[in-house]
């Protein structure tokens, strides 16, 4: 993997992509601006209020960056230290080398790191992933794996219509990687959501043809039906496996 050091920007991109979310792109996106608001409206403010606009401004950056590359994964406590050294350089214009000399001669050098960091968390995403299937299956015997690799448990059977993949479908969703973490969720969101099946991930596609209207199911999905190497922005890690729990309100042809 090669990098463009002539910008951050291009840095960023090339890191890592910035996979479509949920219902192509906006859920993650969605659900990060959620969790903010969420914090920022039940906590006091770390600065005077007249202060507050350029904080939130920092939290605008931080959250973009973060959207690209999960550096807080990908680096010790210590680096984080002298990537935010660095970017407080260019903000505050006290950088003593010239910026491009040293994007020049440590471009190789990022290249390589961020590449070993990146396949290093990968793996063991995806490792954690395969046993969270393992462990699924083994607690819940009316689990079914497909010849795909989704996991399908019915928690209730509907009875109407099953969705084609070209149809509209209304659900409430519950999203969370294999450790708990909520990363998307119309139910916490308190709205149900329509969409097309087909614009959709493919675990979704699979796992809501296999429901009913008026069902309601656990989808456990392996990264390569969802958001494969990619993963998506700061949401979901690459390689991720994950886990839904999905109510079919409404069928739409």
């Amino acid at each position: 993997m090669r990098v463009n050091m002539a910008s951050v920007a291009g840095l960023l991109a090339a890191s890592t992509r910035a996979a479509t979310a949920f219902s192509a792109r906006a859920a993650p996106r969605a659900a990060a601006r959620a969790a903010t608001a969420r914090h920022m409206s039940s906590a006091p403010g770390p600065y005077d209020e007249d202060k507050m606009p350029i904080y939130a401004l920092g939290l605008n950056i931080g959250m973009q960056i973060s959207q690209q590359t999960d550096f807080k994964t990908l680096l010790e406590e210590d680096e984080l230290e002298i990537l935010l050294a660095g970017f407080g350089d260019i903000v505050k214009g006290e950088n003593t080398n010239n910026p491009m000399e040293v994007l020049q001669k440590y471009g190789p050098a990022v290249n390589e790191l961020l590449r070993e960091r990146m396949d290093g968390v990968m793996e063991k995403v995806k490792k954690d992933g395969a046993e969270y299937i393992t462990g699924f299956l083994d607690c819940n015997e009316e689990a079914e794996k497909t010849d795909s690799g989704l996991v399908y448990y019915c928690m209730k059977e509907g009875e109407g219509a099953s969705p084609a993949v070209e149809d509209e479908v209304e659900v409430h969703y519950h999203g969370t990687l294999t450790d708990g973490t909520v990363f998307d969720s119309s139910v916490d969101r308190g709205s149900t959501i329509k969409f097309k099946l087909g614009q959709v991930i493919k675990g979704w596609q699979e796992g809501l043809a296999m429901m009913k209207e008026g069902g309601k199911a656990t989808l456990v999905i392996p990264p390569e039906l969802a958001y494969g190497d990619a993963g998506s922005g700061g949401a979901v890690p690459p390689g991720a496996t994950l886990k839904f729990e999905v109510e079919l309100f409404k069928v739409n042809p």
